[in-house]
């Protein structure tokens, strides 16, 4: 079977990290998967960028470019919620690119900032091909945030929005109308006869389950997968050696791509170690 993987990225950021490592279990199981990404970082020939010379990367970075303008705009020229919200408004039509064409399932990721656009994704589902796409975030079951507004974001003044359980209109993320333009702009887009969403946790596929938008669609929950010849358990007294660790003591590690995100419950470490202490 023939596997297509979308992701802006080829392995930055957590969702092309996970899509990459996906790609590499299919293949790995005996079936043929690829990437097809607008940003390709490595040499893997199981990884295909839609930049395929330096025009088109233009046009791409242009259309990335264009999307952060619109929202920055209608944020009254506010940067707070720029990178938290996608509209998904510009992208690029790959229906007809010759993977594409090869594949026998079609499935998405974190397709954001100027890779696809809404349009895009309408273009795909309508080339009959089962399509899959797999949650890393909130953003495919709400208006247009990644994740709703909490206390995760203390620079809003709103308590936890839970407005895609009926329809996204007014957003904490933004004093225009956006919201709602994008969340009636899915409703158009997204078949529920055509798509199967996946959840990577089931936190997420239960988010979905509770959206107005999704309500009518598929939703299943697949954890990420983790390469275990990579991550295995070793002895721990060699590896305390080799990196020079004490011997004796517990150890905890907390790890993040971006410490400064409070999601990433970096306040909660801090309290737990005091705790502990």
């Amino acid at each position: 079977m023939k596997i297509l993987l979308l992701s802006t990225s080829e392995c930055t950021g957590g969702a092309a990290i996970a899509a990459n490592r996906l790609m590499r279990a299919l293949n790995k199981s005996g079936q043929e998967a690829k990437m097809l990404v607008r940003d390709k970082q490595t040499d893997d020939p199981n990884v295909v960028s839609i930049n395929t010379n330096r025009w088109k990367k233009t046009i791409n970075f242009i259309r990335f470019a264009y999307e952060q303008w619109v929202i920055f705009v209608h944020n009254r020229f506010d940067r707070k919620n720029l990178f938290a919200v996608s509209i998904a408004n510009t992208g690029t039509d790959i229906s007809n690119h010759s993977l594409v064409k090869e594949a026998d399932v079609i499935h998405l990721h974190w397709i954001n900032q100027g890779f696809l656009s809404l349009e895009n994704i309408r273009q795909l589902q309508m080339l009959n091909k089962p399509v899959v796409w797999t949650m890393h975030d909130m953003w495919v079951c709400s208006g247009i945030c990644h994740y709703v507004a909490s206390t995760a974001y203390p620079h809003i003044d709103a308590v936890r929005c839970n407005r895609f359980v009926l329809q996204c209109d007014i957003c904490p993320f933004t004093p225009s109308g956006l919201a709602f333009q994008t969340w009636r702009k899915k409703k158009t887009v997204f078949m529920p006869q055509k798509i199967l969403f996946v959840g990577c946790s089931n936190w997420i596929s239960n988010m979905a389950k509770s959206s107005a938008l999704l309500r009518d669609f598929g939703i299943t929950s697949i954890p990420n997968p983790v390469d275990i010849d990579v991550f295995k358990p070793l002895d721990s007294t060699a590896v305390r050696n080799k990196f020079n660790l004490p011997l004796n003591r517990k150890l905890i590690l907390f790890a993040a791509a971006n410490l400064s995100d409070k999601r990433k419950g970096i306040d909660y470490f801090i309290e737990s170690c005091r705790m502990l202490a």
